[in-house]
């Protein structure tokens, strides 16, 4: 039951409708890059869209009706977009929900360190990555500092044709052997995973004597670039991440070689279907969350009460408030878990069983269950929803397909989808496949990024 390529069956106005989206996207992706920047643009396309914040509209206690769009922030790290339907919103929701983290390198608080006149920030690795695919490749800084008096010092080095980019150093194949016998897993171990930063020192007088001439001179750097201090460092969040935009790949251009299409290719896909929504039957919702490569935890993860407060407050807004109208609503949802998937790749055939792979170019693909081994940590979807959601797909004439996470006992992994399950609503997991997932440059189809992107618009209209 393998699906058609989706390249075949296009047209010549939809090739251009293809090309014109993927390159949109990957605008977007190498212009935001970590979960702030992918917030705040977000926010800046829903004002422009007609979206109103939340928070302003409970301080002053205009009510919501049917039409009405908002958002709600949290922490800057995630946002909530809801346009309200004509039906109540006790009779339910069409959740869009993706992640807007990626596996990265996360500088440490009390990062800068000389050795032998080399300064480099010490970091800590974020999600699941293979520590050796993040050395002598460019690399930026992104992130923010913010001072004790609350001043906010947004950072972006690396990114600007003519900015300084950095790299974590590798040892010479020529002094490797020990490297070399090791495996893959400790060839480059954590605390070796440090980005160098600089290498000239500061003038100093013939009679002073300085331990840390580099670091000096990097320090009066920042004091005059950034009004920063070393000890301001304590109160910042600074990432790591590939340096340079997203490419064009292959002769064909079919695809993108880019950083974060893990999950920014089912978020940036699901934010232009909300938006893009226009008088839903159902309320429609698009969920950006921060996170999940860690497990969804904390303040601006999945598992935190933001995305039910917020509805709680939008209930209360629109005539609808009370703990019994917020359960009804929440239950009777549906939602999909816009997350990416395992493409499958002819290099490595046999971790992938084919049958229950999907391949770039074929369509969104859907995952009933992910989970490890015997389905460990998965949410899957009921029959029905998955003959709900066919049915809206091949309606829409949107190409799609299904898959497993490779072969039994092979890996796994897991999405939000079980965290918006416990609710009671009907969950199934959907997304992009992916190559080099995790990889600092991950590769997608465009053809892939553009069904998904139909197959969301679909489903917010379905009643």
């Amino acid at each position: 039951m393998q699906r058609p390529n989706a390249w075949s069956d296009y047209s010549e106005q939809q090739l251009e409708a293809v090309q014109k989206f993927a390159g949109e996207y990957r605008q977007f992706i190498s212009d935001n890059k970590i979960e702030r920047e992918i917030c705040s643009a977000s926010i800046a396309m829903a004002r422009q869209a007609g979206y109103r914040d939340l928070a302003e509209l409970v301080e002053s206690g205009e009510p919501l009706k049917a039409g009405d769009k908002v958002y709600a922030s949290n922490h800057g790290k995630g946002v909530l977009l809801v346009q309200l339907g004509t039906m109540p919103l006790a009779e339910g929701l069409n959740i869009l929900g993706a992640h807007i983290d990626s596996p990265r390198l996360d500088v440490k608080q009390n990062p800068m360190d000389e050795k032998n006149e080399i300064v480099t920030l010490d970091t800590h690795y974020y999600g699941g990555i293979k520590k050796y695919q993040w050395v002598t490749i460019p690399l930026a800084l992104h992130g923010v500092i913010v001072k004790t008096d609350g001043t906010v010092v947004p950072v972006t080095i690396g990114e600007a044709a003519d900015d300084p980019v950095f790299c974590v150093s590798d040892i010479l194949i020529h002094l490797s052997k020990d490297q070399m016998g090791k495996t893959a897993a400790d060839a480059i171990e954590g605390e070796m995973l440090d980005v160098i930063i600089g290498n000239r020192p500061v003038k100093l007088d013939d009679k002073k004597e300085n331990k840390t001439p580099v670091k000096t001179a990097l320090l009066d750097l920042l004091k005059t670039n950034l009004e920063i201090e070393e000890e301001d460092f304590l109160s910042a969040e600074l990432e790591v991440v590939p340096a340079g935009p997203a490419r064009d790949m292959g002769l064909d251009r079919s695809m993108i070689l880019g950083y974060g299409h893990d999950d920014s290719s089912c978020a940036y896909p699901s934010l232009v279907a909300q938006l893009e929504c226009e008088a839903p039957q159902k309320t429609a919702v698009t969920i950006l969350v921060d996170k999940e490569e860690i497990g969804s935890v904390g303040a601006t993860g999945m598992t935190s009460r933001f995305f039910e407060d917020a509805m709680a407050e939008i209930l209360e807004l629109a005539g609808e408030g009370g703990e019994l109208n917020l359960r009804r609503c929440l239950r009777r949802s549906r939602m999909l878990s816009s997350d990416v998937s395992a493409a499958f790749d002819p290099t490595f055939a046999s971790v992938f069983e084919l049958k229950n792979s999907c391949f770039m170019g074929h369509g969104l693909t859907f995952n009933k269950y992910t989970g490890s081994r015997g389905k460990s940590g998965s949410n899957d979807a009921d029959a029905e929803y998955m003959a709900e959601i066919r049915g809206c797909m091949d309606k829409a004439g949107v190409h799609y397909q299904t898959a497993e996470l490779g072969k039994v006992d092979a890996g796994g992994g897991g999405t939000i989808a079980y965290i918006l399950a416990k609710y009671g609503m009907n969950v199934i997991d959907c997304g992009v496949p992916v190559l080099s997932m995790h990889a600092p440059w991950e590769t997608i189809s465009k053809a892939d990024v553009y069904e998904a992107y139909k197959g969301y618009e679909a489903f917010l209209k379905l009643a």
